[in-house]
């Protein structure tokens, strides 16, 4: 209620119909049309963009009808988002000093601001983007002007989309702009492709209809009406197909194309040029979207690099806009950005076993100390709910096992040095070193064989 009723009040341009809101005092500022859909050919395109291009008197609402109609396009609505997406899964945040500062990143990481960056890369393909700002409670928001009530060249507010005269927006402090007054966007571009895929699978569907179903015929007696309708009845239970009836006396043909597969493939590839056109239009490649039978993996890295300097390049636009046409609205709804900037920080993309490799050479060879937190968060681990307990336990168990270890070690270096000691105390004197053999002669050989002979009368003898 209270969003309704800031939305009233003087200075917010409020959008609806010709009927009042429930609980609106005042009329809304802007009256919307209901847009014109379908049936668009080249003839309303041409007339469309020599009305918005008028140079007394611009009206653009007949070409952002028609950029509402490609819209419902499925390739060029999906090459659209997968060129925002680009920038929308990009983390965007606000630096002071270097570091990140809390306080905005709250406000940029809600979802208001995440459509500030949508429309902001949509005025790429509309040709501008006009937003209100205003403040709800705590939190900022905007509403998005609709771009057929916006006379961006002479800077206007129109209350119907065919007015010539307007509110003047500079009445307004909260309006932020965003592109280019005379620039009528990247739609200008695709609409000619989109009508001509259109018109093309129109006449694709009647080729096939015609040629790709059999056709039922049937024949009755002039003169005999009962039979026609009796014709007629079980043609309309035998189901959708393409029914003739005729007389006996009148003769049915068919004249066929030449080469029905020839024609079929006429169609198919008009279709694929025009996608291919878009596709480069919006991405600057066609391989990352379309496949095609000429294209090599080699080649696909090149379109996928073209493509990657198209993301680049609106972030750089993004970047642009927050930090320099913003800086005065940030201002205005409360939000400090003086002194800091809004950037994309770029994360390097490791895989977790050269991360671990990392982590461990910080630790052992550097010596540097790690956050288990961070931990945590990089490797996708949920954190125990008694983590402080667990943390406590091991540092003591660390502890026990570094005293143990260190006891050991002072034994071991002990040991060594008893087991020294005692070896020198029971070390055994040095033995006499054994006297020279004499060489046997063989007198001496006689003597140990025969004894010493007798000193007295000789040798008794027992012969």
């Amino acid at each position: 209620m209270n969003k309704r009723k800031n939305r009233n009040k003087r200075g917010i341009i409020t959008v609806g119909g010709n009927l009042m809101a429930p609980g609106q005092k005042r009329p809304n500022v802007i009256v919307l049309t209901q847009p014109k859909r379908f049936g668009l050919d080249i003839a309303d395109y041409m007339a469309a963009i020599r009305a918005a291009e008028n140079v007394d008197f611009s009206r653009r609402y007949k070409l952002y009808d028609l950029y509402s109609d490609i819209l419902m396009d499925t390739h060029l609505s999906c090459v659209m988002e997968k060129r925002k997406n680009a920038v929308l899964c990009s983390e965007i945040e606000f630096q002071r000093n270097g570091k990140p500062d809390k306080a905005v990143n709250e406000q940029i990481r809600s979802p208001w601001f995440n459509r500030l960056v949508g429309d902001i890369i949509d005025a790429k393909f509309w040709g501008f983007t006009l937003c209100q700002f205003y403040k709800e409670g705590e939190w900022a928001d905007y509403d998005l002007i609709p771009r057929k009530h916006v006379d961006p060249i002479k800077k206007l507010i129109l209350r119907h989309q065919t007015d010539m005269t307007g509110l003047p927006w500079d009445n307004y402090t909260d309006l932020l702009f965003v592109g280019s007054p005379d620039d009528l966007g990247l739609l200008a571009k695709a609409a000619p492709w989109v009508i001509y895929k259109r018109n093309t699978t129109g006449d694709w569907s009647q080729f096939s209809e015609v040629f790709g179903m059999p056709i039922q015929e049937y024949i009755y007696d002039s003169d005999d009406e009962e039979s026609r309708q009796r014709a007629m009845e079980d043609a309309a239970n035998a189901g959708s197909l393409a029914q003739f009836f005729h007389a006996k006396d009148t003769e049915f043909k068919l004249t066929e194309a030449g080469n029905k597969t020839g024609s079929a493939d006429v169609y198919e590839h008009l279709c694929e040029r025009c996608n291919n056109e878009i596709s480069k239009l919006v991405l600057g490649n066609t391989l990352t979207t379309e496949s095609s039978e000429n294209g090599t993996q080699a080649l696909g890295t090149v379109h996928k690099k073209v493509e990657d300097k198209v993301a680049q390049a609106d972030k750089r636009y993004v970047l642009d806009v927050l930090n320099y046409d913003m800086a005065d609205i940030f201002a205005r709804i409360g939000i400090n950005t003086a002194g800091g900037e809004f950037c994309f920080p770029e994360k390097k993309d490791i895989d977790p076993t050269s991360k671990t490799n990392i982590l461990t050479q910080l630790k052992t060879s550097f010596n540097l100390p790690v956050s288990d937190d961070y931990l945590y968060e990089e490797f996708g681990i949920e954190k125990p709910a008694d983590y402080d307990r667990l943390k406590r336990e091991r540092e003591e168990a660390r502890k026990r096992e570094e005293a143990t270890a260190k006891r050991l070690q002072q034994q071991q270096r002990q040991k060594p040095e008893e087991e020294e000691e005692a070896e020198e105390e029971e070390e055994p004197e040095p033995e006499p070193d054994p006297e020279p053999k004499r060489k046997n002669s063989f007198r001496d050989r006689l003597a140990r064989f025969f004894g010493k002979a007798p000193s007295g009368g000789g040798a008794v003898l027992d012969w």
